[in-house]
């Protein structure tokens, strides 16, 4: 069985709707390179051509709020069909992909591929509003929606999940990332969160320029998760326990979406879940709590979210 995926984008400054495309379907190396995306042309001509490819998915359809966008995307990822309307896309395709990282119309743009019954990927952040939440809640639960950041599944992290206990007693998580607090601190949240056990308890917002959180964990540990806002490309995550310490800059966007789209892909065939549901909602209590703390100067307990 080939599952017929559908793309839909595109968001300022996100180029998902390019990079998982041509992950799933190879790519046009012209198109891509004039399709305004210089960087993941770039990193994909880097890739040898067994990389490329997903069994048993396809991109078949894209969608963009724009005809020439999506003909681009189209032309670049190979894509066979350009739809003019979102809507288009019902009873054409069996999954749908949204490559956009506005989270405020997630929720609208998705209920009608959800409640028909197809699976659906939702890029980060899914929403930080809680009543939408909690009507994603039953198809998180179900296994019919995945949302994440490609950062859960960082390579430049492998390494600690392979050997975390050498850590000895986590005391110390730091992240730090470009830009701001609702759109790119959950890149850091999905890598710190796919590493440890524990789970978040309250959030308390530092004094910074720049949106800083410290992060209480039910083990003790402190998570803190800087959001620089204009800074040179950063994602980095540095670790600190009893016995040993390390420092990583994840910058490898290819391996860590083809592992998500595998992830998003191995969910629909097998019919579950691909990330546990209370982790990808207390990643979102973690920046809706952030928010607040920030803005009203005190901490704020997760428990208090209502999801």
């Amino acid at each position: 069985m080939v599952i017929r995926a559908g793309i839909v984008g595109l968001t300022e400054g996100n180029g998902h709707p390019f990079s998982f495309s041509a992950i799933v379907n190879g790519y046009a190396p012209a198109a891509l390179a004039a399709s305004g995306w210089p960087g993941i042309s770039e990193y994909v001509r880097r890739r040898d051509p067994s990389e490329f490819g997903l069994d048993g998915l396809t991109v078949t359809h894209a969608w963009t709020q724009d005809a020439a966008l999506t003909k681009a995307l189209c032309d670049a990822c190979r894509i066979p069909n350009a739809a003019a309307h979102l809507k288009d896309l019902l009873g054409q395709v069996d999954a749908v992909i949204f490559a956009r990282d506005d989270h405020e119309n997630h929720l609208a743009m998705a209920r009608p591929f959800l409640e028909a019954g197809l699976p659906v990927f939702i890029d980060k952040p899914l929403s930080l509003n809680p009543d939408e939440l909690r009507a994603f809640r039953p198809f998180l639960e179900t296994g019919r929606l995945m949302s994440c950041s490609g950062m859960r599944y960082a390579k430049e992290l492998d390494e600690v999940r392979a050997c975390l206990p050498q850590y000895g007693r986590l005391k110390l998580i730091r992240g730090a990332v470009l830009n701001d607090w609702e759109r790119y601190a959950v890149h850091l949240l999905e890598a710190i969160f796919s590493l440890v056990p524990s789970h978040p308890l309250s959030v308390t917002a530092l004094e910074a320029e720049h949106m800083s959180v410290a992060i209480r964990m039910d083990d003790g540990c402190l998570v803190q998760i800087d959001a620089l806002e204009n800074v040179p490309k950063t994602f980095r995550v540095d670790v600190w326990g009893s016995e040993r310490a390390s420092s990583h800059d994840i910058v490898d966007n290819f391996s860590m979406f083809r592992r998500m789209l595998w992830h998003f892909r191995n969910s629909i065939t097998e019919g579950r879940p691909a990330i546990p549901v209370e982790r990808t909602l207390a990643i979102m209590r973690v920046l809706i709590a952030g928010r607040l703390a920030r803005r009203e100067g005190r901490k704020v307990h997760l428990d208090d979210i209502k999801l």
